[in-house]
């Protein structure tokens, strides 16, 4: 078990309860809490962290009824998921190819009926851009243009109603965030494939601003409300105090103002381009690098090994 670091402050507003439940959360979507990782249990966190027993107990059931944890008896608490471990890719294809035949004869499939069926699905014109299927318009803003900066395929954009949309999902590459998996995946038809992006790890990125310094003015700005809820619960959490934190959100009347008289400002990687001059910019990207990876992975996948470099 690995010992995750977790942040509490005091009087910040935001309740205890509420802090232990956000960082496990993004632990999981960030890929810092892995599947089948055993958390600290509620007296150790409790104590470690000089917490209430049942604030924990609070935090964990929370997080148990959102199905991000389970616990199992006699054992601890865990990650929901275990990931297989994963055989050589080679072995991987023979084992698909072998299961493949092995399912169509149990069907009563000949070979030849599978031969065609194959020959038919190779035939099929490939994908040739990726949709970013997401229901939250600002968030879709912000994650395409961070995929537009690491692919060559075009990017698009839509709420769910696409999934129904057989036009929309001709020739794409669907992609999902990882918090909205299991609704996109719901939405779309029998055996489309999803690729999964998972966000970045904001513990990790704050860690380099850290501790904070007791006369720093930072600003926290985005046009994803989410984005400001989260930086508020973890630079609270973290040791900022709340009066030398200003939150805004891009686009509203007058959100520039005064942002330049800042010590910093945090911010995602669209709104960066748009802060006034004189701006330090922390630019905080939402995807995390395994997910840009899994980009170009499938984009060589599609276009060949040799067209971009991993």
């Amino acid at each position: 078990m690995r010992c995750m670091r977790f942040w509490f402050a005091r009087n910040s507003g935001v309740p205890l309860r509420e802090q232990l439940v956000t960082q496990v959360v993004l632990g999981i979507l960030c890929d810092d809490l892995a599947p089948g990782e055993r958390l600290p249990s509620t007296r150790e966190i409790a104590r470690r962290f000089r917490l209430h027993p049942n604030t924990v107990s609070a935090a964990y059931k929370q997080l148990e009824g959102g199905r991000w944890i389970e616990f199992r008896h006699g054992s601890g608490v865990f990650i929901r998921k275990m990931r297989p471990d994963s055989p050589p890719p080679e072995l991987a294809l023979d084992r698909m190819i072998a299961s493949l035949f092995r399912s169509a004869r149990e069907l009563g499939v000949s070979f030849f009926e599978m031969q065609a069926r194959l020959r038919q699905w190779i035939g099929v014109h490939p994908p040739d851009h990726f949709l970013l299927i997401e229901p939250d318009e600002d968030l879709r803003r912000i994650v395409v243009g961070e995929m537009r900066r690491v692919v060559s395929l075009p990017v698009e954009e839509a709420g769910l109603a696409a999934s129904k949309s057989a036009k929309k999902l001709e020739s794409a590459i669907l992609v999902a965030l990882a918090d909205q998996r299991q609704a996109v995946e719901k939405s779309l038809p029998e055996a489309c494939d999803l690729v999964v992006l998972p966000f970045a790890s904001i513990p990790r990125s704050l860690g380099k601003w850290l501790p904070a310094p007791p006369d720093a003015l930072i600003g926290v700005v985005s046009g994803w409300p989410r984005f400001l809820k989260f930086a508020r619960t973890m630079l609270l959490a973290a040791g900022f105090h709340s009066d030398s934190i200003a939150f805004r959100r891009a686009g509203e009347p007058g959100w520039r103002r005064g942002l330049n008289q800042l010590s910093a400002v945090i911010c995602d990687s669209l709104t960066a381009s748009d802060l006034p001059k004189g701006c330090r910019a922390i630019p905080f990207p939402l995807l995390s690098q395994s997910a840009t990876a899994e980009l170009l992975r499938y984009e060589s996948f599609i276009k060949g090994p040799h067209t971009r470099p991993l």
